[in-house]
């Protein structure tokens, strides 16, 4: 018997718009659909968009998804920025709020201004905390994504296992999703771009180095939820240079933005991004060379993962083609031609707004799965749209 979650799924995928279609396709007895939908309209869920096309008598209805009788929260943290949306169940954004801030300043600090800028955006779009139904935020490091906690990261000095999805959510009762940054981007990029595509792996080249991988619609994370940290596989182990990790020889102590920063003797990887944008030969030169670095542990990627598409994100992906120029030079050489016949190499189109449309649709999917909408449908008391004071 298929639950009113399952049935939202037919509804969102574009199966089934009507309650006939829904009854012709899964079999079920019109009472029972009449029953399951009534309950997702009456919660909320879905509603009625307009009529369709008729094959004698009344015109059916056609039912869709409502995407705005329900919020979500969402942060997008970095290394050295801040950005907070409000959004519908659509992954739209309705608000948002950005500042320049080091996650090195440590969770209290930033989580405190998350929680109140998100207040901030609930104040300003005049919308209750009552809407809300689930709550995302990326870091910069390996998370555990069940219980909301930073495994690892070498840019974030006093996370190490801090309970992130606890301390956002001390005022909401609702789900708390925690992922890592480059994986958000990852899918922020497969969901607004390239969703006909079915591997995408992003690399994003700011402060350091991380990597999310799409495989099939879904976010591959690894055993130990650190796959794509391609940022610490070392290639010198002799070099001088010694990465975050406290290693040598990483990629990420080559080829990141705080790398190309200390060779040019800048504050940081945008004033890298700055110095190419003018034209200066010397951060050219050295944004191709570190672009062929990366390209050579992400041919090793290519090989492995055979994607449809690599995307270039973060700071290095604005100096133009320079960076990503090294990266195509090094891929295409060192991997099998046919491994590449139909690899797209391009950079962000999403921008440093990436992040935030990867953690919406997280959030969007874990809220609107069937077992989360069985489980709704199920609690006491619902919130719906007539709710709203």
């Amino acid at each position: 018997m298929l639950t009113a979650g399952q049935i939202l799924q037919l509804i969102r995928n574009g199966t089934c718009r009507t309650r006939k279609e829904l009854i012709e396709h899964t079999g079920v007895s019109r009472s029972t659909i009449t029953d399951r939908v009534d309950r997702l309209i009456d919660a909320g869920y879905i509603h009625e968009s307009g009529v369709g096309a008729s094959g004698g008598g009344r015109p059916p209805s056609v039912l869709d998804v409502d995407a705005t009788s329900r919020l979500m929260l969402v942060a997008d943290l970095g290394a050295t920025h801040a950005r907070v949306a409000l959004t519908d169940l659509a992954a739209r954004s309705l608000a948002e709020e950005y500042t320049e801030m080091r996650i090195e300043l440590g969770p209290q600090a930033v989580l405190s201004w998350v929680r109140e800028a998100f207040q901030r955006l609930l104040d300003r779009t005049g919308r209750p905390a009552s809407e809300v139904c689930g709550i995302g935020l990326d870091l910069p490091g390996s998370v555990d994504h069940t219980t909301g906690r930073v495994i690892r990261s070498f840019l974030m000095p006093g996370w190490d296992d801090h309970p992130v999805g606890a301390a956002i959510g001390k005022e909401y009762n609702v789900p708390i999703l925690v992922e890592n940054d480059a994986n958000a981007m990852a899918l922020g990029e497969w969901w607004s771009s390239w969703r006909d595509v079915e591997s995408l792996i992003l690399v994003k080249v700011s402060t350091g180095i991380g990597t999310g991988i799409v495989l099939d619609g879904q976010v591959y994370r690894g055993v130990e939820e650190a796959a794509g940290n391609i940022g610490h596989v070392r290639l010198r182990e002799t070099d001088d240079r010694v990465c975050t990790c406290g290693s040598r020889g990483c990629v990420a102590s080559l080829a990141s933005g705080n790398a190309l920063a200390r060779d040019l003797g800048v504050a940081s990887s945008r004033e890298v991004v700055r110095l190419v944008q003018a034209g200066d030969p010397a951060a050219i030169a050295v944004t191709q060379e570190a672009g062929r670095t990366l390209g050579i542990v992400l041919a090793t990627a290519v090989s492995l993962l055979n994607p449809g598409v690599l995307v270039l994100a973060g700071d290095m992906a604005q100096t133009r083609e320079h960076y990503l120029t090294g990266i195509r030079e090094i891929v295409y050489r060192r991997s099998l031609p046919y491994t590449t016949r139909n690899l797209e190499i391009a950079t962000t189109s999403l921008g440093d707004r990436a992040g935030i449309v990867g953690m919406a649709v997280i959030v969007m999917e874990h809220v609107l799965s069937p077992s989360s909408v069985d489980a709704a449908l199920a609690a006491p008391r619902l919130i719906s749209p007539g709710d709203r004071g």
